[in-house]
């Protein structure tokens, strides 16, 4: 089961705590010191290291400038930001509409160019077609208890995948094969869907790899995540999506994109596997 948000943000900010009062002990420092170095008051620094105050960005460049250890700053107020920030109840998010939350990215994708997605469930929303889309956002809103407007929000998601289209953006994906065979929808639905896979993944912005159930793993299926630039992991989870910023997490995840990546097949291998999964259908 998933960790409460409101825990979640708890543990994370008693990170950050923890982080800076190991740099403090680190430099040999007191409280005291600490603070006469900061230019603010002892029970500031008390707060900020038991986690009952959060510290803002300009406290934390202070507080590493006081311990010398200003390369650490910029990790730490990432750090810090995602315990404020990251952990994103779906439901608070959809509360306003399935087709509210498709739009809630539009911003996100045109500040992107070049997204990288790895997913082990589902096909990918940015090439999804209506009929999939639909089958997938209408399951959701029955499990989440939610107003089911999966008809507009379909259209939606379809109208912001356009973005594929646009020059100036790559698209790097790779999927597992078993998300071939999750039948969404009826028949129809997931043949439009399989037969579209065979048309998008010979655009020439994007990148579909597949990885077969046969391929020798480096590393085991993962959470489906989102990585835009190198700025922002998205990780979808039952309960919430967890943004993460920190720059050594994020790294983390392209790493694990990358050993991912390598382990699927591309072009004429990849169409095999869709035309298969299409046969499997009738």
């Amino acid at each position: 089961m998933a960790t409460s948000p409101s825990s979640s943000g708890q543990e994370a900010r008693e990170r950050v705590a923890r982080r800076l009062r190991d740099l403090r002990a680190d430099a040999g420092l007191t409280g005291t010191e600490l603070a006469v170095r900061c230019g603010w008051t002892h029970p500031k620094t008390s707060r900020i290291e038991n986690g009952r105050t959060p510290p803002t960005p300009d406290d934390i460049r202070r507080w590493c400038q006081a311990c010398d250890a200003e390369g650490q700053a910029p990790d730490i107020i990432a750090e810090s930001r995602d315990a404020e920030s990251a952990y994103v109840e779906w439901r608070r998010k959809v509360r306003a509409g399935l087709k509210r939350l498709q739009d809630s990215y539009l911003q996100l994708y045109r500040s992107t160019e070049l997204f990288r997605i790895y997913s082990p469930t589902l096909v990918p929303g940015l090439l999804q077609t209506e009929g999939y889309a639909r089958a997938v956002l209408s399951a959701t809103a029955d499990f989440l208890e939610l107003p089911d407007d999966a008809e507009a929000a379909a259209a939606a998601r379809v109208q912001r995948s356009q973005i594929i289209h646009e020059p100036g953006r790559r698209f790097v994906m790779v999927i597992e094969e078993s998300v071939l065979y999750h039948r969404l929808g009826d028949t129809d639905a997931m043949a439009a869907q399989l037969g579209y896979l065979l048309t998008a993944g010979a655009l020439p912005l994007v990148s579909l790899g597949i990885i077969p159930h046969s391929s020798p793993r480096g590393l085991w299926p993962q959470e489906l995540f989102h990585v835009y630039d190198d700025q922002l992991v998205s990780v979808e989870l039952m309960a919430a999506r967890v943004r993460i910023t920190q720059p050594s997490e994020v790294v983390l995840y392209l790493k694990a994109f990358e050993q991912l990546r390598a382990m699927a097949v591309y072009g004429a291998d990849a169409r095999a596997l869709v035309l298969r999964a299409i046969e499997a259908l009738h």
